[in-house]
C-alpha cells in the first residue's frame, strides 16, 4: 500500500494573525478527513518565532492539536535567516528557542521503502556545530537501500543548481554545493521545499525533481514578487504518494475555506513591501 504524505508549508502561525490561523484551521479540517500517513511541515511554521518564543509555542500547540503524525523543519521566521540576509540571522539563541519548542531542527524518518530526510537550510552558512552535525546526519542517512526524499525550507535553487547569486529565495551556493556532493552518493527521488510561496513541479531537471509547496498563510502577489517560471500562487498543500518500489506521485491540493491573502496588502505584519520596478 502506498504511503501518503501531506507536505504543508509557511503557515506563519501566531495568535496575532487570525486570518493565517483560519487558513490553517481549514487545512487541518481537510487533513483530518483525508488522514494522511504523515504531515511534513517544511518551515515558517510561526509568524515571528525568530523574534520570540511565543509564536513557536503557539504553532507547536496547533500542530499537536491536529491529532495527526507530523514532523517539521524550521524556516527563516522560526530560527532566523542566512547570516547577511536581513536583521535576524540564524544564531545559537534562535536555534535554542526552536530546540526548546520543537526538538531537533532536522529529521530522518523511515517509512515503507523510503527514507525521509529533513534539513534546516537556514543554518547552513553559519559556524554552528548543529550545521556540521546535520551534514553528517545527511551523509549517514544516504547510506541506505531505501528510496530517499529530501525536505528543505528554502529550495535548493531557483532555476539551476549552478547559479551563484546569493538571494533571499534559495539555499546559498556554498552549502548547495556541499549538499549536491553528498547527493552524488544517493540521488533523492525528489526534493520538496517551501519558502517561495509558489507551487511548482517541473518534473526532473538536471537529474533532480524539485517540488515547491505553496504557502498555507498567504501569497506574495505579482506586484511585489515576480512569479518564477512554471509556477503559480495558490494556497494549499502538496500530497506526495510514495510507492515501495520507488514510484512517486504528487499533486497540489487546495482545500475549501482557505483564503488567498496577499502579503503586500497586509501592512504591519512584516516590513512594508515595495512594488516591483517595471522592466
Amino acid at each position: 500500500m502506498a504511503f501518503r504524505i501531506a507536505q504543508i508549508s509557511d503557515t506563519h502561525l501566531s495568535a496575532q494573525h487570525e486570518g493565517f490561523t483560519a487558513n490553517f484551521d481549514a487545512l487541518v479540517e481537510h487533513l483530518r478527513a483525508g488522514k494522511p500517513d504523515l504531515v511534513v511541515h517544511t518551515g515558517d511554521i510561526s509568524a515571528h518565532g525568530e523574534l520570540a518564543i511565543d509564536d513557536l509555542r503557539f504553532a507547536r500547540a496547533r500542530l499537536d492539536a491536529m491529532g495527526l503524525d507530523w514532523v517539521a523543519i524550521p524556516g527563516n521566521h522560526d530560527v532566523g535567516n542566512d547570516p547577511g540576509l536581513g536583521d535576524t540571522p540564524a544564531n545559537a539563541e534562535r536555534l535554542a528557542r526552536w530546540q526548546e519548542t520543537f526538538g531537533l531542527d532536522h529529521f530522518v524518518r523511515d517509512v515503507p521503502g523510503w527514507r525521509l530526510v529533513g534539513l534546516d537550510t537556514l543554518i547552513t552558512t553559519t559556524d554552528l556545530p548543529e550545521a556540521r552535525a546535520q551534514m553528517k546526519a545527511l551523509e549517514a542517512a544516504l547510506d541506505t537501500d531505501r528510496h530517499v526524499a529530501l525536505f528543505l525550507h528554502k529550495p535548493l535553487c531557483e532555476e539551476t543548481v549552478a547559479e551563484e547569486d546569493i538571494t533571499y529565495w534559495a539555499v546559498q551556493p556554498e552549502p548547495r554545493r556541499r549538499i549536491l556532493e553528498l547527493l552524488t552518493r544517493k540521488a533523492p527521488v525528489f526534493i520538496a521545499s517551501g519558502h517561495v510561496h509558489q507551487w511548482r513541479d517541473r518534473g526532473v531537471s538536471e537529474g533532480l525533481r524539485q517540488v515547491w509547496a505553496p504557502a498555507a498563510a498567504f501569497i506574495v502577489g505579482d506586484t511585489w514578487q515576480h512569479p518564477t517560471s512554471g509556477s503559480s500562487k495558490p494556497v494549499g498543500y502538496v500530497e506526495h504518494v510514495l510507492h515501495e518500489d520507488g514510484r512517486h506521485e504528487c499533486r497540489l491540493v487546495q482545500p475549501e475555506g482557505m483564503e488567498i491573502h496577499d502579503l503586500g496588502l497586509l501592512p504591519g505584519i512584516y516590513s512594508p513591501m515595495k512594488p516591483l520596478v517595471a522592466a
